[in-house]
């Protein structure tokens, strides 16, 4: 394939809080990112998206896929259960090893991926997932944005892991509806960006979307 990935992670929280209207808004935001994401010449060239969730567990729920085949399915909430951000960041990282094309002296590997964490709660997994910051740092993200959902989700915690985090004061699907479409505003400067700077620049949020200083 001639032309570079641009690999776009997608983490995403599925613990029991997020049941019943945070987690359909999340269905519903996702599917209309990846439509707004198809409308993009650049993007459809060169994005390819993967989706990781969290709760007592970390899923992929499909691997680095190209924007024209991904199909986002139906995400599904248990009835209780922590959050385990720690290890999806676990398996990220060896997803990022096994699926991001590093470049060598005969051709060009993939572009610096982009990584996106939603998270209603904080890790219950505190050490893992501080143990594994370094390790997401030694992979160069392009960017890394954590956003904070709702009143329970820690600020604080989210910034050990990047400079980029955001709030959503609610968790209801007309602000989901905003990040996402933020998300793929996002993307889509990532990969009309992709090789033009060493960082990617992030559009400004929308007002239900605050950036933590």
């Amino acid at each position: 394939m001639s032309n570079r990935r641009l690999p776009v992670y997608l983490l995403v929280d599925t613990s029991g809080s997020m049941r019943g209207e945070p987690i359909q808004s999340v269905n519903v935001g996702l599917r209309s990112m990846v439509n707004a994401l198809r409308q993009d010449p650049y993007a459809l060239e060169s994005v390819h998206l993967g989706l990781i969730t969290f709760d007592i567990e970390a899923k992929e729920l499909f691997p680095l896929t190209s924007l024209e085949q991904v199909q986002i399915p139906e995400i599904m909430v248990p009835q209780s259960g922590a959050t385990f951000l720690g290890a999806a960041l676990e398996l990220l990282v060896q997803r990022v090893d096994k699926e991001v094309i590093k470049s060598t002296p005969d051709r060009k590997g993939d572009w610096r991926p982009l990584l996106f964490i939603m998270t209603d709660g904080s890790p219950a997994d505190l050490q893992t997932f501080r143990d594994m910051i370094p390790e997401i740092k030694k992979r160069n993200f392009g960017n890394i944005v954590a956003c904070a959902a709702g009143p329970k989700a820690k600020d604080a915690v989210l910034k050990e892991l990047t400079d980029n985090v955001v709030h959503l004061d609610t968790t209801d699907s007309a602000t989901f509806a905003q990040f996402f479409k933020w998300v793929s505003a996002s993307v889509s400067i990532g990969s009309s960006s992709a090789g033009v700077t060493e960082q990617t620049y992030l559009p400004p949020p929308p007002p239900e979307v605050q950036v933590v200083i």
